[in-house]
């Protein structure tokens, strides 16, 4: 049987308390920081990615510049985050594309962030939110993982997470409570308790 969803005001002022500092984690200067940074966060934490971003961004400041990367170079920027043929790859590859379908400047709609190459749904709100400042609810592993233990939704995949949330929490909110959930994220997963934030 399902348990009753926490009314999400409460929840909201809870989380805006006990997080009321709550940002982005990715070090970045501008758009095209944040995306490349934001695809290397996957499946790596954040302190990495920051350590790893200056030397990249020094070398490749712009889409410009990392498209006409020498790829074997860029792996080895990138190596510490892991997966870095992959990451190396869809970054070239989504700094051409970027070059080619929007001047070298980071779009900032959904559809377009998401047609780019290593871009999915994910990436593509967190640049959003964190960029370009539209109403974003990003759900990667750590919300999905919260958002269940807090009873918020029941869904069984990101999107689902991510539909139950923005259909449950005032959109102006969405930004900020993103960051909250992810700081929330090693509390409401302890096996004793979810902190009374239900």
């Amino acid at each position: 049987m399902a348990r009753k969803a926490p009314s999400i005001s409460p929840l909201s002022d809870r989380l805006k308390a006990a997080y009321p500092d709550a940002r982005c984690a990715l070090d970045h200067l501008d758009p095209f920081q944040l995306v490349v940074a934001t695809v290397l966060s996957a499946q790596c934490t954040d302190a990495r990615v920051n350590i790893t971003t200056p030397a990249l961004f020094q070398r490749f400041p712009d889409a410009a510049a990392m498209a006409g990367a020498d790829l074997a170079e860029l792996e080895g920027l990138i190596r510490s985050t892991g997966f870095f043929h992959n990451k190396a790859r869809n970054l070239k590859a989504m700094a051409m594309a970027l070059l080619e379908r929007h001047g070298g400047v980071v779009p900032d709609t959904l559809e377009a962030l998401s047609a780019l190459p290593g871009v999915g749904q994910k990436t593509a709100n967190v640049v959003l939110s964190n960029a370009f400042g539209i109403p974003a609810l990003p759900v990667d592993t750590h919300i999905f993982r919260v958002a269940r233990r807090l009873g918020l939704s029941e869904g069984g995949t990101p999107g689902k997470v991510e539909a139950d949330l923005c259909r449950r929490i005032h959109r102006e909110a969405w930004n900020d409570v993103h960051h909250q959930l992810i700081l929330h994220g090693p509390e409401a997963l302890r096996p004793d308790q979810v902190l009374g934030l239900t």
